[in-house]
């Protein structure tokens, strides 16, 4: 590639944008929040560090392909993913349109951390909003949903059970 046609790190960012997250495909990686940073050589070569939601995440591997394609589909192949777990990963990573997203595909967003360390006590403490009817008079069914990212829900109002991303 040369000087005069080098990628920008905005493109990359683009580019990232259009990579849905495996197990949550309305979010992208993005709006997930799990890049930490990307960073473009001189010679054009990309670095991005990505930091997933949970260490043991099965969808590393995928996100990492998915990534490398969606690169690759504009010709930047000299691209490197690393995996970066400092800092860690918190769900307040989540971008204000994949909050958005994950609540209009049924899956109650997590509520933010704001600094509070125990996730886990939010799951039994606070009052869940139900993505489908926004009412509060939810109860905690299951701390082990579908995957490690997840908790199980019902709403007493709409009747529904429900999904949250879990505040991490």
């Amino acid at each position: 590639m040369d000087k005069m046609h080098l990628i920008t790190e905005a493109q990359i960012w683009k580019l990232l944008q259009t990579v849905p997250d495996p197990e949550v495909p309305v979010i992208s990686v993005v709006e997930l929040g799990i890049i930490q940073y990307v960073d473009v050589s001189e010679s054009g070569a990309v670095h991005i560090a990505m930091t997933p939601t949970f260490a043991g995440c099965p969808a590393v591997e995928m996100m990492q392909n998915d990534m490398r394609s969606a690169l690759d589909s504009a010709n930047i192949t000299d691209v490197r993913i690393d995996i970066v777990y400092d800092p860690p990963w918190t769900s307040d990573r989540i971008t204000d349109d994949g909050r958005r997203k994950l609540k209009e595909f049924g899956l109650a967003p997590p509520p933010p951390l704001q600094g509070r360390t125990d996730g886990s006590m939010i799951l039994l403490v606070e009052q869940i909003e139900c993505p489908f009817c926004d009412s509060k008079q939810t109860r905690l069914e299951s701390p082990f949903g579908p995957t490690l990212c997840r908790a199980i829900y019902y709403c007493n109002a709409c009747n529904q059970s429900f999904e949250l991303f879990k505040p991490l």
